[in-house]
């Protein structure tokens, strides 16, 4: 044996009971698990791993990740790795780089820079592919062949995919643009994308009407994928919004994981039930469905996500054209302001909820930290005006943190039955949202441990088996032997987030050890140099 993990509790993703055993590895998956209760000899290994007081678990999954360019520029990637994450989901909110072309990819850039970087005149990434085959190709090859700090899987992009059919207008597709659109999400599929996800409160993506997101859900459900919305409301719409996702998918008859399945602004405050009750008619109905959200209020995104849809139509550049137009600028203002852009979901927009947590020039960095209110009143102008400068000058880069949401909401949702875990963490910016780095220890230390929302062996269902079983992985997510041995030891008693709104790139305590394929990758509670991550791709059905 290579690694043994000597008398740890161990949580195997079921949710069942935790057990008492010594869990031997061997070239990369499990090869012996010996419970307390069997006797006998006990496996011996080259290594062997004091477990006492620690609980082993399979590695978690994020579900909802933006690492799609820090895989590819930070080798080290600790916001993951040290939180126990041996795999992540990318190509989230329909807007990622493939499939592209020169124009798409250039476009694209520019509309999530703030998420990810890689924006003009960035050069710490070579955007050297253009397909979903290709992209998956780079993370494997990563840093000199090596590999990628963590595992990740991908989601074909609706949003990118009409940019390259359809482009940027408000309108129908096409029979030609739909059968174009169709074979774009084929081939993503078969080159190994695990399904298709929609931003349909972002542009171009949220132009596609129902009839245009069913047909690609059809092609969808001929790959054995899913289909992950980040649906046209989290607010004023919220119910109506998760009803239409159900039932497209259903017509198509393709599985739906639903996006940060949040019931945020002060409309939705203790309408949790109601969501619960939608999503448990449909299992009940034969629904083939799951969700993911963090364990925070705050939500996170772009500023420019915040404008209303029209203003979005053409692309970047004729954003930043109507921005600078005063009389169409005016327009924008009311939309946000007083009717409730359907960029914010409905509800009229309240300055002081919004701080601003990025910026892609650092010329702009005294705005990091404040909400647009308090930096407008600290020049003597309106809102509005610090808003609409901001957006200029950064060229639609600042991200946002919004105080939206309601810990009763968070709670109750975490708790249901096709529940997992999703960071939903956007890396950049000086002071980022806190789930990028915390999510998965603050759900087993503040929502396990500490307020007993879920218990622990619940918990590391939620984060483990159950999203493993969403991406149809038959040898990941689960403590047993021939299973891949993608693990995290932590220590139940002192297991927390670091991180804070403060403090935000704060690593976790009580994780100290972490493996991808049995390597350790933080070991100690110290990154190693172990570079074992790797693309992680669906084979469709009847190939393989």
């Amino acid at each position: 044996m290579d690694t043994v993990f000597r008398d740890v509790r161990v949580l195997d993703g079921s949710g069942g009971p935790s057990y008492r055993a010594d869990v031997a590895l061997a070239g990369g998956r499990i090869a012996e698990i010996h419970r307390e209760s069997d006797g006998g000899r006990r496996p011996g290994g080259a290594r062997l791993v004091d477990g006492h007081g620690l609980a082993l678990a399979p590695g978690f999954i994020d579900m909802h990740a933006h690492s799609d360019l820090a895989l590819l520029r930070d080798p080290g990637h600790e916001a993951k790795a040290a939180q126990g994450v041996t795999l992540e989901v990318l190509g989230q909110d329909g807007l990622s780089y493939a499939p592209v072309d020169d124009r798409t990819l250039d476009e694209v850039r520019v509309q999530i820079t703030g998420w990810n970087g890689g924006g003009p005149g960035d050069t710490s990434v070579d955007f050297d592919w253009r397909t979903v085959g290709e992209y998956l190709d780079r993370l494997d090859h990563g840093f000199g062949g090596e590999g990628i700090a963590v595992n990740a899987a991908y989601l074909v992009p609706q949003g990118t995919v009409r940019m390259l059919a359809v482009g940027w207008d408000d309108r129908a597709a096409t029979a030609g643009e739909l059968a174009r659109m169709k074979r774009l999400v084929a081939e993503g599929l078969e080159q190994g994308a695990v399904g298709m996800s929609s931003g349909l409160t972002y542009t171009p993506g949220m132009y596609a009407g129902d009839a245009e997101l069913t047909e690609l859900c059809r092609v969808v459900a001929d790959h054995g994928g899913y289909y992950c919305p980040h649906h046209r409301s989290y607010g004023a719409g919220a119910l109506d919004a998760y009803a239409e996702m159900i039932a497209l998918t259903r017509e198509a008859g393709c599985a739906l994981h639903l996006a940060h399945a949040t019931m945020n602004f002060g409309v939705n405050e203790g309408r949790a039930p109601e969501l619960l009750a939608l999503l448990d008619d449909a299992l009940d109905a034969g629904a083939d469905l799951s969700l993911d959200t963090y364990p925070y209020t705050p939500g996170c995104t772009t500023l420019a996500a915040m404008l209303p849809s029209w203003a979005g139509e053409g692309g970047p550049e004729a954003v930043l054209a109507r921005l600078r137009d005063e009389a169409t600028a005016a327009r924008i203002r009311h939309a946000m302001e007083v009717a409730g852009a359907d960029g914010c979901h409905g509800v009229p927009i309240s300055w002081d909820t919004v701080e601003i947590s990025g910026v892609c020039d650092p010329a702009l960095a005294g705005y990091v930290g404040k909400t647009v209110a308090r930096s407008a009143a600290e020049r003597g102008e309106e809102p509005w005006a610090t808003a609409r400068r901001l957006l200029l000058d950064d060229r639609l880069g600042p991200t946002i943190l919004q105080r939206i949401g309601h810990e009763d909401n968070v709670r109750r949702i975490m708790r249901h039955r096709v529940h997992t875990g999703g960071s939903d963490g956007i890396l950049q910016g000086d002071k980022p949202h806190p789930r990028a780095y915390g999510t998965f220890p603050r759900y087993l230390g503040t929502y396990a441990r500490e307020l007993g929302v879920l218990s622990l062996e619940e918990c590391v269902a939620h984060l483990t088996g159950r999203p493993a079983a969403r991406l149809r992985l038959p040898d990941r997510g689960l403590v047993r032997e021939g299973h891949r041995a993608d693990l995290v030891l932590f220590d139940p008693a002192t297991v927390a987030a670091g991180a804070t709104f403060d403090a935000p790139r704060t690593p976790p305590t009580g994780i100290p050890h972490v493996l991808i394929d049995g390597r350790f990758v933080i070991e100690d509670g110290h990154r190693t140099q172990t570079l074992a991550g790797r693309s992680v791709r669906r084979t469709p059905p009847g190939r393989g």
